[in-house]
């Protein structure tokens, strides 16, 4: 799979921290020991998983609704087993979530995610002991919960995981090994948990864990595209710049990405400047 190195998500990130680097306390980082230069850790762990966990939610609903949700309307074809040689399909959103979580996880950045609930269609997926305890309010109230993990020495967030579309909603209730069968609209159907091994990240740090998401949904999506291409016997969709919404068509990789901009990186912006 190529790496899309330059897509417009990954370098309005980049020039924003940029800007706000050089125009801060003197412009450069402070200088620590000979020849050596360290930045200032300035974001707590917990603000850089929030970014990052809204960065998410707003991949995911696009994925969920503009691409699966549209394009089982085209007669596209999504499944848990994909990737497969004899499925000719694209990924659930879940699994679109794990294959983000994938290729982070063989990247150099120790961001972790995954996807759980106290009704997974996949019983590995299930929270237990202090996750477990920590959903039950997550249900309630749909705030997020920040904890250190001391079985694996980790700092840890988790977010609400909404039924946000019709899709879900249908595909888990509709599933042969579903353990719930009414989920609604708007339902707390999991959390995403995010973990990372400091307490604190400069800049620098904070940037690289977007990166780490944003190139992990390019890598999945780009898969999914891979999988297309290798299509025997069913229609193929135009990859271009038009959507399912459109006919039978995909977005590419870029404007994909960039609709994901559009819609999430202001809020990205104003917590990068607010700890300007």
């Amino acid at each position: 799979m190529k790496k899309l190195k330059n897509s417009p998500f990954l370098v309005l990130i980049i020039l924003i921290v940029s800007l706000i680097v050089l125009n801060s306390c003197g412009g450069v980082p402070e200088e620590k020991g000979s020849g050596s230069t360290t930045e200032k850790n300035v974001f707590s762990v917990n603000e850089v998983l929030e970014m990052v966990s809204k960065e998410n939610d707003v991949t995911r609903t696009l994925y969920t609704k503009a691409i699966v949700g549209k394009g089982k309307l085209q007669g596209m074809k999504f499944d848990e087993d994909w990737r497969k040689d004899d499925v000719e399909a694209g990924p659930l959103p879940a699994l679109f979530l794990r294959g983000v979580a994938t290729s982070i996880r063989k990247g150099p950045v120790p961001l972790g995610l995954y996807l759980g609930s106290d009704f997974p269609i996949n019983n590995a997926n299930k929270f237990e002991g202090e996750q477990e305890s920590l959903f039950e309010d997550i249900k309630v109230t749909q705030k997020p919960k920040y904890f250190y993990d001391e079985s694996q020495e980790l700092y840890t967030a988790m977010f609400a995981d909404l039924a946000s579309a019709q899709a879900c909603v249908s595909c888990h209730n509709d599933h042969p090994q579903t353990a719930k069968t009414d989920w609604k609209l708007g339902d707390v159907m999991g959390a995403t948990t995010w973990q990372y091994p400091k307490d604190s990240l400069t800049y620098s740090g904070a940037v690289e864990v977007l990166n780490a998401y944003a190139q992990g949904t390019v890598d999945i999506y780009v898969e999914y595209l891979d999988e297309i291409a290798a299509f025997k016997s069913s229609e193929k969709p135009i990859i271009g710049d038009k959507w399912p919404a459109e006919g039978n068509y995909l977005p590419s990789p870029e404007v994909f990405l960039d609709s994901v901009r559009k819609l999430s990186s202001y809020d990205t912006m104003k917590t990068l400047i607010a700890s300007n």
